[in-house]
């Protein structure tokens, strides 16, 4: 089920998203899965693998659990759309294992994993646009450089112009540059009438 149509974020380790991006070399694609803590944007795993097995999505989560606040009073969310990889045993098991509540779109729609697709392209479009790898090893090279670049340089306008590890790091919660708006009541009773 989609956990995070109505949540409101206040802090990080509350919403995690991912997604599979696909990396150009001159030899095919590699595969980017990345996963983003949804409130400071910071990139808190990731993994390049040659192919679209779970195993790039399980190296970027166990990346992501590895870095956890232990000290957080949330349950995390992760969310994501449903890829093969995300549902596949080995990937729910890990996520069952830590309590992590699994969250995952309802339709095909891009929207519904909006965050993700848009640092998915940040990271493409800024960070090398229309770049091509000689091969995978060439870009795995080059990606734990621009992942780090994305989170401790680039800075973000939704985070008061902090970078992603400013904003995970700060305690007190972030000055927001836009006015959120709500569900109306009678949308939120609709999505309820629709679930059952």
């Amino acid at each position: 089920p989609n956990l995070i149509k109505h949540m409101l974020l206040s802090a990080p380790e509350q919403l995690w998203v991912s997604d599979i991006t696909y990396i150009r070399t001159q030899l095919g694609f590699s595969y980017l899965s990345l996963i983003t803590d949804a409130y400071s944007r910071k990139i808190v795993g990731f993994a390049l693998h040659p192919n679209l097995e779970a195993t790039g999505c399980i190296i970027a989560l166990e990346m992501a659990i590895a870095g956890r606040k232990k000290d957080s009073p949330f349950i995390l969310v992760h969310h994501s759309d449903r890829g093969i990889q995300y549902c596949s045993k080995s990937y729910t098991e890990l996520l069952n294992r830590d309590r992590i509540a699994i969250s995952m779109t309802e339709s095909g729609s891009p929207y519904d994993n909006a965050l993700a697709e848009r640092v998915n392209g940040i990271v493409k479009n800024e960070f090398f646009p229309k770049r091509i790898y000689r091969d995978h090893k060439e870009a795995k090279r080059s990606i734990g450089i621009i992942i780090k670049n994305y989170n401790e340089k680039r800075p973000h306008g939704s985070l008061d112009y902090l970078t992603p590890s400013k904003a995970h790091d700060m305690s007190g919660e972030i000055k927001k540059r836009w006015k959120h708006y709500p569900y109306k009541k009678k949308d939120i009773e609709k999505d309820q009438m629709e679930a059952v």
